[in-house]
């Protein structure tokens, strides 16, 4: 048991913010139990309310010219735009823009084997990460804007990141000394599942 605590499922901080109470208690149970075959599975999507007040507000000015210009006969703006390019706004700004916002996900899987995600539908194929090839995993709270530029695919000083919202994810460190970020709303619990599994030598 000393050894799972020297490992860090005890006393671990986020970014140097300790576990909550709960937290501590979690994984100290995880501690005195491992768990033999714990499954994880997360799906998230955008749902930050000032993000989708921006697509509205996009979406319904796409609408409204199209209504106006196109329904109703009475040129949108001071310098109209003809028809067919109001036609193709609302089509790219006021259809596609939020459906693909509404429908984007990032879905992280643990199995027995391995860690698997993606950010559909931008990846359409799951991304598999073998416990064998992974050397280290981090819970910890970051600025999406600061080191990351925003929200999706992106790309950062520690490496890839992929998320939707939210400022709490898992670092994945590789043994090419290669890292990610996996945005979660659970972060604990997934570093808890994948030290779980990397430290019972399932692969």
């Amino acid at each position: 048991m000393w050894d799972f605590y020297q490992k860090g499922y005890i006393g671990l901080q986020i970014n140097r913010q300790p576990y909550s109470l709960r937290q501590y208690i979690l994984i100290t149970m995880a501690a005195m139990h491992p768990p033999k075959d714990m499954a994880y599975t997360e799906v998230q999507q955008f749902r930050q309310p000032w993000i989708w007040v921006l697509i509205g507000g996009i979406a319904g000015i796409a609408w409204y010219s199209f209504v106006r210009q196109v329904i109703r006969g009475d040129p949108f703006g001071s310098n109209p735009a003809s028809d067919a390019a109001v036609v193709i706004i609302l089509v790219i700004f006021g259809i596609i823009f939020p459906v693909w916002f509404l429908v984007m996900k990032l879905e992280v899987e643990v199995t027995s084997t391995s860690l698997l995600f993606r950010l559909f539908p931008l990846h359409l194929k799951w991304r598999e990460v073998p416990f064998g090839t992974i050397a280290g995993v981090m819970a910890i709270i970051y600025s999406p804007l600061r080191e990351y530029g925003g929200w999706g695919i992106r790309f950062g000083r520690k490496g890839m990141a992929y998320n939707v919202s939210g400022d709490r994810g898992v670092q994945v460190t590789l043994t090419s000394g290669k890292s990610f970020l996996l945005g979660s709303r659970r972060a604990e619990e997934l570093e808890l599942v994948l030290r779980s599994r990397i430290r019972t030598g399932k692969r």
